[in-house]
């Protein structure tokens, strides 16, 4: 399988903080001329957010599903000294290198589950996926999707692969049930989770893992264990959602009970 093509941009202006999000995301512009959300390196969950910010988002736009192009975004030194903001400075220094951008949907509203109603399978797939990336951020109160051109986008996957944050026991965790999926936006329209199974297996295959997971920097997996080299950090991934896939019985049997219980 050919390896993925992610584009590295420079930061070359910082446009505005997004004060909604917990790390301080802002939108920023690059050299490619395109406006960016920039997560950065920097901010409380470290690399960790990042890495499974992109792994997540790669795994939905392999499955199909609509993700805004992401980027690696690199923040020169010199970056930031100009910003008056104390917090916002200390972040930029702390964030110097490489970090994470997600292309600016300009004039995308936020997802409202009273008002948009995407169909039982394209719910279901996101739904089995987000149980797959054991993503706990995805409820009625912060729903991370939005509308854009009339179409459905998914955002922000930071909060996915919470495994890695207690790394010794990741075999157990693979395997686990996604209780966290009670809390899900869509759980009362995922009705055809068997059937999205189905057709996400056969995409998500361990190639295609692999593939997803190898683009991750190997500067992000060291930072987090320098004990262990980034070959040795990306295998745990990749040998994470492969068990994870291959045991999907158990997250969507787990869905199922929830959905039953809500309904």
């Amino acid at each position: 399988m050919n390896p993925l093509e992610i584009r590295t941009v420079n930061v070359t202006r910082y446009v505005t903080p997004l004060r909604e999000g917990g790390s301080l995301p802002a939108i920023a512009e690059a050299d490619d001329g395109f406006l960016y959300v920039l997560k950065f390196r920097g901010a409380g969950q470290g690399v960790k957010a990042l890495i499974a910010d992109l792994i997540g988002g790669e795994v939905m736009r392999a499955a199909g599903l609509k993700v805004p192009e992401i980027v690696f975004a690199n923040l020169d030194e010199a970056f930031g000294r100009t910003e008056p903001d104390e917090e916002i400075q200390e972040l930029l220094r702390k964030s110097e290198g490489l970090n994470l951008g997600l292309h600016y949907l300009s004039g995308a509203i936020t997802f409202d589950p009273a008002v948009n109603a995407p169909d039982a399978l394209l719910a279901s797939k996101i739904l089995w996926l987000d149980c797959l990336l054991t993503n706990v951020d995805r409820t009625a109160r912060n729903t991370n999707m939005l509308i854009w051109r009339k179409e459905l986008w998914l955002i922000d996957h930071g909060a996915a692969l919470y495994f890695h944050h207690s790394w010794d026991n990741w075999k157990e965790q693979a395997l686990r049930p996604f209780v966290q999926v009670k809390d899900h936006v869509l759980l009362s329209r995922a009705t055809e989770l068997e059937k999205a199974g189905q057709e996400l297996e056969a995409v998500l295959t361990p190639e295609r893992i692999e593939a997803i997971v190898s683009i991750v920097p190997d500067e992000w997996l060291e930072a987090e264990h320098p004990a262990a080299t980034a070959a040795e950090i990306r295998k745990v991934y990749e040998q994470f959602l492969i068990t994870r896939i291959a045991s999907s019985e158990i997250f969507v049997k787990e869905a199922q009970y929830a959905r039953e219980a809500l309904v």
